[in-house]
């Protein structure tokens, strides 16, 4: 049996939740044999990536909200099918080739997962099966158009909220196969940034994430895997207490923040390995805070004096790439030319200056929310409807040889009164 073929078999046939009637424990999934030769380098897209992040934690972008309160199932799935169906179609006219749709938004699934419940944001209720795939139905509609679809997780977090409703709801899943980690493991789940979210140290943890993603990529042909930017994601009043996780798995770390960059790297590493092994040619990247880490704190650091992903979550991006463990990196580089603190020709050109010697490729995510929207620190994106920064971002990225694509945040977005002289402008620009 070739490598391939049984790393499927291994990887699907042990993604099953236990069916006893006993409290329902959940298998992780062993892992491929890590490869000990490097990555495959993927081949470089004939066309720059022109791509739009679709949100569906919270109902963001995608599923309409009333659609969950129709008293009839058929509806319901009619109205969502519809919704996404005119959103692609949108998307195609205005020349977007790829989009990343959020699968995992929390601790559910948008397809018919063996290890997670099935999203509310569906129908309303954990758990609760929507009548059709979602995930296998977005592929579908836009590959019928020549449009990719990435795949993409939110790695940790397990509800948006920690509202005894929510609890609630969590724990009526119980008796589901699967059932929410969050009543199978609760010594994983930890509070930060007023959610629920895995510990990130816990290895069982990390494996149990890679199931979930193996489970995606040996089921469906997804072009590529993301991982947005939430890691480690904690607020001043509300820090992720890990001090026990430390204790246990911290040794030869002297610091709890370099062992806790290490717990990011081996997830990052074992999921690059897994997807890589399953399907050689499905992408994987993460796409991070703009900032690694600031010139005032770091050497290596940009011009800058923003949020840092080595330092607030914990994520050392630059290091992966230069490892060679992402197809490419997304960085959200959310400001104007104009914004001081993080200007965006500094970030992008400090981003193409890291990848440039290595074979990660570099998407940049800009901040379609911001455009039209008032605002005193960035006037800017209020200057004839956003149009101009909006050009000087997209004219900086084709200037750059690195820079091989772009991702705009978010989908609604193009749907708003403030951003439509913006679309229109994308639409003259990248349109067919």
């Amino acid at each position: 049996m070739s490598l391939k073929k049984s790393v499927v078999l291994f990887a699907t046939a042990l993604l099953l939740v236990s069916c006893s009637s006993k409290p329902p424990k959940s298998l992780v999934t062993p892992l491929p044999p890590v490869a000990k030769q490097p990555l495959p380098a993927t081949a470089t897209n004939s066309q720059p990536v022109r791509g739009v992040w679709l949100a569906t934690v919270s109902r963001l972008d995608w599923p309409p909200v009333n659609s969950v309160n129709v008293s009839s199932a058929d509806t319901r799935i009619r109205m969502q099918q519809q919704a996404l169906v005119q959103k692609l179609d949108k998307l195609k006219s205005l020349g977007i080739n790829t989009v990343f749709f959020q699968v995992k938004p929390d601790g559910t699934a948008l397809w018919p997962s063996k290890i997670l419940p099935w999203s509310d944001m569906l129908t309303g209720t954990i758990g609760q099966d929507p009548g059709y795939d979602p995930l296998q139905f977005v592929i579908d509609e836009a590959h019928k158009r020549g449009m990719k679809v990435h795949a993409w997780f939110n790695p940790y977090r397990v509800a948006v909220n920690t509202q005894p409703e929510t609890i609630a709801a969590l724990n009526r899943t119980l008796p589901l196969h699967p059932a929410s980690v969050f009543v199978l493991h609760r010594d994983w789940i930890r509070t930060a940034g007023d959610r629920l979210v895995l510990d990130p140290g816990i290895p069982d943890a990390r494996d149990w994430i890679t199931s979930i993603v193996a489970e995606v990529v040996a089921h469906y042909p997804v072009d590529g895997v993301q991982f947005d930017d939430y890691f480690y994601t904690e607020t001043p009043g509300s820090q992720l207490n890990d001090n026990q996780t430390f204790q246990q798995y911290g040794q030869g770390f002297s610091t709890k923040a370099d062992w806790r960059r290490n717990n990011t790297l081996l997830l990052i590493e074992q999921v690059s390995r897994t997807i890589k092994q399953l399907k050689p040619g499905v992408e994987f990247g993460v796409s991070p805070a703009g900032v690694w880490r600031n010139r005032s704190f770091d050497a290596a650091g940009s011009d800058t004096r923003g949020a840092a992903a080595y330092d607030e979550s914990f994520a050392d991006t630059r290091r992966w790439v230069q490892q060679g463990l992402l197809d490419y990196i997304a960085p959200q580089i959310y400001w104007p030319f104009s914004r001081s603190a993080a200007r965006y020709d500094v970030l992008a050109k400090w981003w193409a200056d890291v990848v440039k010697p290595t074979h990660t490729r570099l998407y940049i995510g800009i901040a379609l929310y911001k455009v039209g929207e008032p605002s005193k620190m960035e006037p800017d994106w209020m200057v004839n409807g956003g149009v101009p920064e909006l050009k000087k971002q997209l004219d900086l990225n084709e200037s750059l040889p690195q820079v091989s694509g772009t991702i705009l945040f978010r989908e609604d977005y193009l749907n708003r009164p403030q951003t439509q002289q913006a679309v229109n402008y994308l639409r003259e620009r990248w349109g067919e």
